[in-house]
């Protein structure tokens, strides 16, 4: 395992846009593993959380973050003041970047410049803490502002892409740019990696980390036998177009008749709601699921203990936290043939794979699995628990992380 460095060594500020965030329960994680390893963390977020936080770490989180937009106009515009006193060469340069990104956006070069203040905020800070590096999570505007930060207080920077939203949309985020400008840039899956290869040029291939996302192997004790029966699930996630529940709710009709005492619970929330409601409702099958909300990581542990299996019907996906939760929890896991998912996923050992969208193959998975008695199912999830906590303690994938960031700063 890579040891992690002291603080004295290591300064590194995490610029993040919205947290902390009930489904970036991984973004926490990894800070508190660096943090335990000796690292000195700020964390810089551009606002506050759009959910309400159920988590205690998550409110512990909130605390320690650092929000730029509270500070209003009047603290950017003196922040933009001063970088241009500072460095009227650097901010000129942060500018034409700004703008050239901006022309390739969605969004625009109007936005562009509001990221290009908010970096001059997160220069002025970090200049203020003495922070050697920045590193941000996920490809879009926090790697903006990141690499923005960098050009204007020569810090150096990284940043992890997750997908799949940066694999939608890789040239309208100047991705390219970004991974050539970065110190490394991390995927979390080699699946991840190949993607990222498609966009910068192979001269940076070796600056691209897969690093995984991390779970707390002590929070998943020696979990229950799973039981037999008629099929219990749960499925966990935003939803959102890319998660797939709709797809879900309709196999749920076919189970519910075929398994009158099928039921599922779907946790978290999102802009979808309203239609996964309305679908529950066309298709009757109102008594065969329930809906949670986000709850707390304990709460989750306790459906899963619960569950025979964990479902995820998802058309698009990085490598979802909710598969590492639900097999170091020791449950199958029943998902979908797409990104970084088949290199934890074992088809047949560990749960069963599908086609994304496919309805039939959802129904005829849920068939499988209750056809299995406890025995069998308890096999599948003990080897399932064994693969996530191999390859997901968050401990030795924060070693891996600060690796990067120590040969960085030492060099």
């Amino acid at each position: 395992m890579t040891r992690l460095v002291r603080p004295r060594y290591m300064s590194v500020a995490y610029v993040l846009n919205t947290y902390p965030q009930p489904s970036h329960s991984f973004i926490r994680r990894e800070v508190l593993a660096l943090e335990a390893g000796g690292m000195s963390i700020t964390r810089i977020a551009m606002r506050r959380p759009t959910m309400p936080l159920v988590d205690p770490a998550d409110v512990a989180e909130e605390a320690k973050t650092n929000y730029v937009l509270e500070a209003g106009a009047i603290s950017l515009g003196r922040a933009v003041l001063k970088s241009i006193a500072q460095s009227p060469a650097r901010f000129g340069r942060a500018l034409c970047t700004a703008w050239k990104l901006g022309r390739k956006s969605s969004v625009g070069r109007l936005r562009h410049l509001i990221y290009l203040a908010e970096a001059c905020d997160v220069s002025r800070r970090a200049q203020a803490g003495g922070i050697r590096h920045l590193h941000a999570h996920f490809g879009t505007n926090s790697a903006t502002v990141a690499m923005l930060a960098h050009i204007l207080g020569g810090f150096s920077y990284s940043f992890t892409v997750h997908g799949p939203e940066e694999f939608d949309a890789p040239q309208a985020l100047g991705l390219g740019d970004k991974m050539a400008e970065a110190a490394f840039t991390v995927a979390i899956s080699q699946f991840g990696r190949s993607q990222l290869k498609r966009w910068v040029d192979p001269v940076h291939w070796a600056r691209l980390k897969v690093v995984h996302c991390g779970i707390e192997p002590d929070k998943f004790p020696d979990p229950a036998p799973v039981t037999g029966g008629a099929p219990r699930l749960v499925s966990i996630g935003r939803f959102s177009e890319q998660k797939g529940q709709l797809v879900l709710i309709e196999a749920m009709a076919q189970i519910a008749a075929r398994h009158a005492d099928a039921h599922l619970t779907l946790i978290g929330d999102g802009e979808m709601r309203p239609q996964i409601e309305a679908a529950i409702a066309q298709h009757g099958v109102q008594d065969h699921i329930t809906l949670t909300g986000w709850l707390s990581e304990a709460d989750v542990r306790g459906e899963l203990a619960r569950a025979q299996a964990m479902i995820l019907p998802s058309f698009a996906e990085g490598l979802p936290m909710v598969i590492m939760e639900a097999m170091a929890a020791g449950r199958p896991v029943i998902a979908t043939y797409i990104a970084g998912i088949p290199e934890l996923v074992v088809h047949a050992q560990t749960g069963w794979m599908v086609p994304a969208g496919d309805v039939n193959s959802l129904v005829a998975a849920v068939d499988d699995l209750a056809t299995c008695d406890s025995a069998a199912l308890s096999k599948m999830g003990a080897l399932g628990r064994k693969r996530a906590l191999t390859r997901h303690d968050a401990t030795q994938e924060a070693a891996k992380l600060a690796g990067h960031f120590q040969k960085l700063l030492e060099g």
